[in-house]
């Protein structure tokens, strides 16, 4: 199961992931918008709760650049978010970085290039081994 929210301006793109999912066979929680004008930090904590409560193995979080709701989600226990523009970025931040939440700007990037960044992130095992002790020093600044 995914977890999946936008703000208003990746509400576009956050539709052509949602026909992507379905036409792939994957189950989603749509954790808004619906277009509306909206606050990104705010679709961050709604679709990361998913993530966090183990309702949902993974998230996708889209705004404008990607940006904001990057830096929002990561701000949430638990979560690894990486903004990815390209499907390089998408696999190596999940052999090495195990990243949990998947961000992408909609005025950034087009559905096609959407469509390569959902698959690789979504079928990319974390490598483990020596990244292991990299994320545990990641999570580990959660508490400082």
């Amino acid at each position: 199961m995914i977890a999946i929210g936008s703000d208003h301006a990746g509400y576009s793109l956050k539709c052509e992931v949602i026909k992507f999912l379905e036409n792939s066979g994957i189950e989603y929680i749509d954790c808004g918008c619906n277009g509306e004008s909206c606050d990104y930090p705010d679709i961050a904590e709604k679709t990361c709760e998913k993530v966090t409560s183990g309702e949902c193995e993974k998230g996708i979080l889209i705004c404008g650049t990607g940006i904001g709701i990057s830096m929002s989600a990561n701000k949430i226990k638990g979560i690894r978010a990486a903004l990815c523009q390209d499907y390089y970025t998408a696999k190596y931040t999940r052999l090495h970085n195990d990243a949990n939440v998947l961000c992408m700007g909609g005025r950034v990037i087009g559905a096609g290039t959407a469509e390569e960044i959902v698959t690789v992130f979504l079928n990319t095992e974390f490598e483990g081994g020596r990244h292991q002790r990299r994320v545990d020093k990641i999570m580990g600044l959660e508490n400082k």
